[in-house]
C-alpha cells in the first residue's frame, strides 16, 4: 500500500484580506509518486491562520475512506495547535488557557471531526525554504487567492 502524503499551505494578502490555501496530496512508493492530486481555494476575508486550517481540513475532507496519512505543514499555529494544545482547549470547553475563547474555534473543530477519520503524523517544515511539495501547496494557495484579489 503507497504511503499518502499531503502538503498543506495558506496564504493571505493583508491579515486580514484576501486568502487562500493549497494542498499537495501524493501516494507514493518509496521515493516514487505513483498518483498525485491538488486542491485549492479561498475567500474575499480571511487571515493566513484560517488559510492554514482550511488547507489541513480540505486536505482530510478530501479523502473518502479512513486512511492514514501525513501531513506536511509550514504553519507551526496548525501543527502546534492539533498535537498539543487542542486536548486542553477541548477540556476546558474551547477556551483558552487565559479564559478566552479559542480564535478560530469552528474551524479547529472541523479539523478535530475530520482528524478523527484517519491516522494522522503532522509533521511541520520551514517553509519557503525549497522544499518541492511546500512549493507546490504554497503556489496552490496563491493561485486559490487570485480570484479574491483586487
Amino acid at each position: 500500500m503507497p504511503d499518502l502524503i499531503a502538503y498543506t499551505d495558506g496564504a493571505c494578502s493583508g491579515n486580514p484580506g484576501p486568502g487562500g490555501w493549497g494542498v499537495l496530496m501524493q501516494a507514493r512508493e518509496g521515493a516514487e509518486v505513483v498518483k498525485q492530486r491538488e486542491l485549492q481555494g479561498g475567500e474575499a476575508m480571511t487571515t493566513n491562520n484560517r488559510m492554514e486550517l482550511m488547507a489541513a481540513i480540505s486536505a482530510l475532507e478530501s479523502l473518502s475512506r479512513p486512511s492514514a496519512l501525513t501531513i506536511i505543514t509550514d504553519s507551526a499555529y496548525v501543527k502546534n495547535g492539533v498535537t498539543e494544545w487542542i486536548h486542553n482547549w477541548k477540556r476546558r470547553g474551547w477556551k483558552t488557557a487565559g479564559g478566552p475563547p479559542v480564535k478560530n474555534v469552528e474551524l479547529w473543530q472541523r479539523l478535530d471531526a475530520a482528524q478523527a477519520r484517519h491516522q494522522v503524523i503532522w509533521k511541520w517544515i520551514k517553509g519557503h525554504a525549497g522544499h518541492e511539495g511546500n512549493e507546490r501547496a504554497d503556489a496552490l494557495a496563491r493561485a486559490g487567492m487570485a480570484p479574491f484579489k483586487p
